[in-house]
This record gives structure tokens, sequence and C-alpha cells, in this order.
């Protein structure tokens, strides 16, 4: 099962990576915050699963400590967005919604097929593989909100606001998986001393 975990979360990692380039280049090209904060989770995803491939065999305690880095990182997503959404906030243009709707589809796609792959490993190997699976539910459910946040501007609400808020709130789902990580690291870490 180890070996098909790690090829799991390698093939996790690079959909991440792949799918960051994207949906960055799109999120500078139209000027969203929600498309931004998500490209950055992209990129953070990567880095977080390629960590997870390397720590799959590391003794508990050590892969506890790598859980409790995880929480952390999760965090940076939001501190991105946060500064991002204050920008936005200062010129609220919106963002152009068809780009916005077709990139969160994408990234919906993306995410849906990594949590699939992620779901039955959930339970193993504690923190870390929960912090892969937590982190490609979350996304999806983000890029359901950004379609939506797209399909708001173009047809009821041409707004910066949609985008804002789904962007918004990405960074608060972030940080609350980081918590579910962190607590789950803490009594793998607990457990093991």
């Amino acid at each position: 099962m180890n070996l098909a975990l790690r090829r799991i979360v390698l093939i996790v990692a690079l959909l991440n990576l792949a799918y960051f380039g994207i949906e960055f280049a799109v999120a500078l090209a139209i000027g969203s915050v929600s498309l931004f904060a998500d490209s950055i989770d992209f990129l953070e995803d990567a880095s977080v699963n390629l960590l997870i491939l390397f720590a799959l065999g590391w003794s508990v305690r050590s892969r506890a400590r790598v859980g409790m880095a995880l929480a952390l990182i999760l965090l940076v997503p939001g501190l991105a967005t946060l500064w991002t959404a204050w920008e936005k906030f200062n010129q609220p243009i919106p963002p152009q919604p068809i780009a916005l709707s077709l990139a969160g589809l994408g990234a919906l796609a993306v995410n849906l097929s990594c949590a699939y792959m992620l779901a039955a490993y959930r339970h193993h190997s504690g923190s870390l593989t929960k912090a892969a699976f937590l982190s490609a539910r979350n996304d999806a459910i983000a890029n359901i909100a950004i379609v939506v946040a797209g399909a708001v501007t173009a047809f009821l609400w041409q707004s910066a606001w949609p985008d804002l808020i789904v962007g918004l709130g990405i960074a608060a789902m972030n940080a609350d998986a980081a918590r579910e990580v962190w607590i789950a690291a803490r009594e793998e870490h607990r457990a093991e001393a």
C-alpha cells in the first residue's frame, strides 16, 4: 500500500503544479482574487504533496512534526489572499466572468480527481494524508464557489464583490484545514512521546 500511496501523492503533486501555472496566468490576466488564492493554493498543494511523498517513510514522530509544519504551510495561501483582497478592495474592478468560471471548472476537475485518488488513503499515515485529502476536498468546494462567483458576476451583479467574497472564503477554509491538521499532528506527536 505504501508504494501505491506514494504513486498517488506524486500524481497529485504533479497535477497541482501543472494547474497552478494555468490558473495563476488566468488570475493575473483577469484580476481575480479568488483565482489568485486558488492558484497559490495549487502551488502550496504541490509542495505539501511532495513533502508528504518524502515524509511517508519517516517515523511517526517525524511525520507528526512534518504535519505540524504542513499546518503552518496551509496558512500561506490565506495570507497571500488577504493581501490580494486588500488590493482588489482598493480597486474594485470585476474580473472577466467567463474566464473566471472556465478556470474554476478546470480547477474543479483537477481537485475532484485528486480528492478521489486520495480518499482511499485519508486515514493512513496520520496527519500527512489527512492534510493532502482535506486540501483537495476544500479546493473542490472552493472551485464550485469560483464558478458560482463567475456566474453571479456575469448574470446578476457586475461587481468585484462576488470574487472578493469567494477569495476570502478560500482563505478561511485554508485556515480551518490548517487547524485540523495541526490538531491531528499534535495528537500523533503526543501519542508517540
